[in-house]
Order: C-alpha cells, then structure tokens, then sequence
C-alpha cells in the first residue's frame, strides 16, 4: 500500500513538473560569443530572465546572416531573437525573413531617437571605430582626425585599417574634406580615390578585433582604425595608447526576431525588457560598449567618469557620425562591399 501511495504521488508530481515545464515560456537568444556575450548575459541576459520570469537559451553565431538564411530557406526556424548588425535585420525584414517590430508592445523604444530604429530592429548596444594611436611615437601631438591619418609627411608611421569598407569608406571621405553631416550618400568613388593614397602606407589590413589589438599592444601599428572596447582593453593593460571619440564612427548592433520565430510572443516581451533603461545601465559595469537605449544614462547608476568612456554617452555620440545601416544594406551599399574585394586584392 505505501508503495502504490508513494507510486501515485510520484507520478502526479512527474505529471506537474512536465505540465508547468510545457508552460514555461522560453526563447533562443542569440550573439557573437566570447567576453561580449558572457558580458551581455550578467549585463542584460540574467536580469530579463528573472524580470520576465522566462528561460533565456543561448547559441553563438559570430555571423548570424548566412544561417538566418539557412533557417528560412528549410523553414526550420530554431531561433528567436538575434543581436546582430542592423544592416541584416533591415535586409533580412526586405527578405521576408526578419519579423516587422510592432513598436506598441515595446514601450521602452519610445524614446529612443528614430535613427536607432527600424520597421526590422531596435538598437541593443553601442561600439565605435575610432583612430588609435602610439602616445611614445606622437607624444604631444597625436593624430586627432582622420585627415592626420592620412597625412604621412606630417605624422609619420605605420598604419593598419580594417579589411572591410564600412566606416573605412567614411573615414576616407572625411580625409578628404566631406563634412560629417554629408557623407551620405557615400560617393563610393571619391571613398576609393583617397584610399589608394593611403593604401601604400597600410602595413596590415586587419580581419578581426583581437587582431586590431595585438597591432596597437606589440606597437606594430603606430596607429589604426579600431574598435573602441579592444583599444581600451589594450590602454587598461598598460600599452602606451590613446585614442579619441572625436570623428569616430558610431555603430550598433540590433535586436530582431526571426519571421516565424518558435516564441515570438515571448520574444516580442524579451526585446522590450532588454532595453528597460535601468537593466541597460548594466553594460558599462561589465564591458566598454554602450547602452543602446540613452535613457540607461538617465538611471544614476553609470557615473559621470564611465560615461565619458562609452561610445553612445550623449557627449560622445554627438562627437561622432553613427553609421548608416540604411545605406549599407542598400543595393550602392552591396556593391561597395564587392568592390572592396577587388580593391584588396589588387
């Protein structure tokens, strides 16, 4: 008899942990991996979890573009939620395979500036390419434009840039004297007429942020295009680098949901709570990229010191021009990028 009891309470609690598991609602989320997600997980991650009361599930795709592709081709949709360059949620929604954002269920983009949303995306986190440079070569004097970049009698050195056009192509027309306000649309000719001037002095054309660091840390680069948060990583180890937001390229990655998303109920409530003000004030505590909703600067909890390090700080994105997605993921912005294959390679 105490067996059957145990027996039957057994399986009526098998039975209530299965029905509330099958209730549970859950997601796949997904990033680039490495210290950025293990950063965005205690920064955003953990506290939507525990705010929604929802299991977040985690996959890495450090380019999530050709497998959103893959999932909508087969119909096999396996994701949720993608932190990933606005230019792929933009084209991807063209595509038919990024939900359009119904901006009324998430209230805390309201007021977010428009440029930081599309019908396809909303700004998650903010990075910057700024110039980056050896303080024992420059001394006093440093390169503080990307004009002084290219100029290579008044600061000599070495010098490395992204393999990739975007922001370099920006960084070439303001070289050549285009006004911040009017750089788009980019001319992609004039882009590549100033950067063959520069191209004889380019010692590395680098594929990878870790690789952009090692060139500043082993001083291999006198200065070069970076991104922001492995500059600081670089400055916060010791190495003799400076570098300005002033003429930096603001950037940001976006959050949307794949069409025919397994939760997108669920996922639609994840992407208004990631950007709730005070859990994106976090960002700073664990990595050196910026809230992407600038009212986090509005909570109290980023001080005035670590504000003036974040790319998307009020003062600091005023100082830069923010990249345009809209552009980029246009047809002039494809073929860009398939020119610049034939100007690496030549």
């Amino acid at each position: 008899m105490k067996y059957r009891i145990s027996m039957i309470v057994l399986s009526a609690s098998a039975a209530f942990f299965s029905a509330n598991m099958a209730s549970a609602e859950q997601l796949t989320f997904v990033s680039q991996g490495g210290a950025y997600q293990e950063a965005q997980t205690k920064a955003i991650l953990d506290p939507v979890s525990k705010l929604l009361g929802i299991t977040v599930n985690q996959d890495s795709a450090p380019d999530a573009w050709p497998v959103i592709k893959t999932q909508s081709a087969s119909g096999k949709i396996l994701w949720d939620v993608v932190d990933t360059p606005p230019k792929d949620c933009i084209r991807g929604g063209e595509q038919g395979m990024i939900e359009k954002l119904d901006f009324s269920k998430i209230p805390n983009a309201d007021k977010m500036p428009a440029e930081y949303k599309s019908p396809y995306s909303v700004a998650y986190e903010f990075y910057s390419s700024v110039l980056a440079y050896n303080k024992d070569k420059f001394g006093a004097n440093p390169p503080k434009t990307w004009a002084d970049f290219w100029d290579v009698k008044k600061f000599p050195g070495t010098r490395a840039l992204r393999n990739h056009p975007l922001a370099t192509l920006e960084a070439a027309l303001l070289a050549d004297g285009v006004p911040a306000d009017k750089l788009y649309p980019l001319d992609v000719d004039r882009a590549f007429k100033k950067l063959e001037q520069i191209k004889p002095y380019v010692t590395v054309w680098w594929t990878s942020g870790a690789q952009s660091a090692q060139l500043l840390a082993d001083g291999e680069a006198d200065m070069e295009m970076a991104w922001n948060g492995r500059v600081a990583a670089v400055v916060k180890d010791g190495a003799p680098v400076g570098y300005s937001f002033n003429q930096g390229f603001l950037q940001y990655t976006s959050l949307c949901i794949l069409k025919g998303a397994p939760n997108l109920g669920t996922a639609v409530k994840f992407v208004n709570a990631a950007l709730t003000p005070d859990i994106q004030a976090n960002f700073p505590a664990y990595i050196d990229y910026g809230p992407g909703n600038p009212e986090a600067y509005k909570t109290g909890k980023i001080s005035a010191q670590r504000a003036a390090e974040m790319p998307s700080s009020p003062d600091n994105a005023a100082r830069q021009v923010l990249i345009s997605d809209k552009w980029w993921s246009s047809p002039a912005g494809e073929d860009a990028q398939k020119r610049w294959a034939q100007f690496i390679q030549q």
